[in-house]
């Protein structure tokens, strides 16, 4: 069992805090809605706290944290959220890593061996590395001073981002030792907050609600009838201002074709989503971040953890499919407090894209029976099914459709009728198929890696590459960066149809009693709440969107702040707008289509 101090003990005053935050992070004092919260983590009880984007939610934990012994233990939901904290600190001089899947085995045994010799005093993780090999038990042994988790609505399954993998935090935080713990998220409506103190199992905990009033924003609605009209709205209001501008786009097509209208406008833009390689991420951002580009269109995979005060303007080119999702992301403009305007293009028919979706995430009960009677008539006498979730999705996908195949696999997941084993990290299948002509003609010049790799490849498992072969890339040369270094090329080359490539040891394995079942137990009732839920929070966002009321008060009111008023002055609603306005401190006018009565 960990070492920790008593909860009651105490980690300072608010006047250290405050010494603490000018010394490393160069402000002042603290916010007046973080004062409470930092007050209840010095004082050692668990808490709670809900600021909005631009709060400052993450010096909630991390000046308490420097005042303490031990480590802190943070759970982020993003690779490149841990990424940007941990780089952040290191600038502070704050002793801070992260582990997650793009390190190697060795890297990760190094930062280990930092945390268990007390030379780190924050650790970032995402929840399944906290679950997989023996970094729990590790961290157990070393003892964790502080338990911070990030992005906590992911907890709650009423929450817009629900995470199974975020549910088993709080039996996480049980085997830890139960150690002091902090959540914190910038979106949680009173239901919400509930369920994660529940989950989380804490203990007297202080909730901390406040900030939801962000009054140097500006909210307006414009209403469109077609895609040239939203890109034709999405222009003038780019060029309306000077100054840093994000528009969002919901999907990863839609970015694309968003970034090239506003290029074609001479509009510097650029483009941000999922779907690209993280070098390419990285230069968009970075692009962004430095002014090099003044506008950057992005799915929501844009914006947690970044820091950039400046945003004069964020535009969603299409309606978001809750109002949480849409706070957090209109809240990235104006974190420096001046004024700042937020416009949402609205069409009715945005909502039957997000209804897809739902239908998608809460599969029928026949594809949940197809899904198991696949698993179970290609299970071994072992109860191993020799094919990872993404190979079931795709051998499944004709029939009933990827994305409710992957639905299905997580409800038989939570049901426990089976797990999903992870593949290994280094163990690939490679399929040659290009010819020895093409590959000598083509991978020429800067392409030699990839020819060398190829050459590898060959010499290694001979011809049965061009039926697949099973290939341990961390026993390759070592030149070749082993299985961290050899993915991008990998990639590159099945783009360009040299080979084909996927993850090997990957699995699905039936429990033992559910695969002598008929039917495994799955709470169909749990299924039919969680859809009742989305919808729910689709039909608030339709109603901000329509509302002749206060917006900003509307706003307020679903997360129940309660210094909600009733008119704000600063919405289109309470102005009594019937055009677009123009961005706060800007020259130029922008036109708009009338609000509809």
């Amino acid at each position: 069992m960990p070492k920790l101090s008593p909860p009651s003990a105490g980690y300072g005053t608010l006047d250290l805090a405050r010494a603490r935050l000018l010394t490393t992070f160069g402000y002042p004092d603290f916010r007046a809605p973080q004062v409470r919260a930092v007050q209840a983590v010095l004082s050692g009880r668990d808490s709670l706290i809900v600021l909005p984007t631009g709060g400052g939610k993450s010096l909630c934990y991390q000046v308490p944290a420097l005042l303490r012994d031990g480590i802190t233990v943070v759970i982020s939901p993003l690779i490149s959220l841990m990424k940007d904290q941990v780089d952040a600190l290191a600038r502070k001089g704050v002793s801070a890593a992260f582990i997650n899947s793009t390190l190697s085995v060795s890297d990760v045994a190094t930062r280990m061996t930092q945390a268990r010799e007390g030379s780190l005093k924050m650790l970032y993780l995402a929840p399944e590395r906290l679950e997989a090999g023996r970094t729990l038990q590790q961290l157990a042994v070393i003892g964790v001073s502080l338990l911070a988790v990030d992005e906590a609505h992911c907890i709650s399954e009423w929450g817009h981002d629900f995470r199974p993998s975020y549910r088993r935090i709080g039996s996480i935080r049980e085997r830890l030792g139960s150690p002091q713990t902090v959540a914190l998220t910038a979106t949680a409506t009173p239901d919400v907050r509930l369920d994660i103190v529940r989950q989380l199992a804490l203990r007297d905990a202080e909730v901390v609600v406040a900030g939801f009033d962000r009054i140097n924003l500006m909210y307006q609605v414009a209403p469109v009838r077609s895609q040239s009209e939203r890109d034709t709205t999405a222009i003038a209001l780019v060029r309306a201002v000077e100054a840093p501008v994000i528009v969002y786009a919901p999907t990863r097509k839609a970015v694309e074709r968003v970034t090239a209208v506003l290029v074609r406008s001479r509009i510097r833009a650029v483009a941000y989503h999922a779907g690209l390689d993280d070098a390419l991420r990285q230069r968009a951002q970075d692009a962004f971040m430095q002014q090099r580009a003044r506008v950057i269109v992005a799915t929501s995979a844009f914006g947690m953890g970044i820091d950039k005060p400046d945003v004069r303007l964020v535009v969603h080119h299409s309606m978001p499919g809750t109002l949480e999702a849409y706070y957090q992301e209109a809240g990235r403009a104006g974190r420096d407090g001046k004024p700042s305007t937020c416009v949402l293009l609205h069409a009715y028919p945005d909502r039957f894209t997000h209804e897809f979706f739902i239908d998608g995430a809460h599969p029928d009960r026949a594809t949940v029976r197809h899904t198991w009677m696949f698993l179970r008539a290609h299970a071994d006498r072992d109860g191993v099914v020799a094919h990872g979730a993404d190979e079931v999705a795709q051998r499944l996908a004709a029939s009933l459709g990827d994305r409710k195949v992957s639905a299905a696999l997580r409800v038989l997941v939570a049901a426990g009728a089976c797990t999903a084993e992870a593949a290994a990290m280094g163990r690939v299948s490679v399929r040659l198929l290009a010819t020895p002509e093409r590959i000598v003609g083509e991978l020429t010049g800067a392409r030699a890696i990839d020819r060398e790799l190829l050459r590898a490849l060959w010499k290694v498992a001979g011809r049965t590459l061009e039926d697949g072969a099973a290939i341990d890339l961390d026993a390759l040369p070592r030149r070749f960066g082993g299985g961290m270094g050899l993915v991008p090329v990998l990639e590159r080359l099945a783009a360009e149809q040299f080979v084909i490539w996927m993850r090997a040891g990957a699995g699905v394995r039936l429990d033992p009693r559910a695969r002598h079942a008929k039917w495994p137990p799955v709470d169909w009732s749990a299924i039919d709440r969680r859809r009742a839920s989305d919808l729910r929070r689709l039909d608030a966002m339709q109603v901000y969107a329509q509302t002749r009321y206060c917006r900003r008060a509307f706003i307020l009111r679903y997360f129940g702040d309660p210094e909600v008023r009733s008119q704000c002055a600063a919405c289109d609603s309470c102005l009594g707008a019937t055009e677009v306005l123009p961005p706060a401190n800007t020259k130029q006018s922008v036109r708009g289509r009338p609000r509809p009565l």
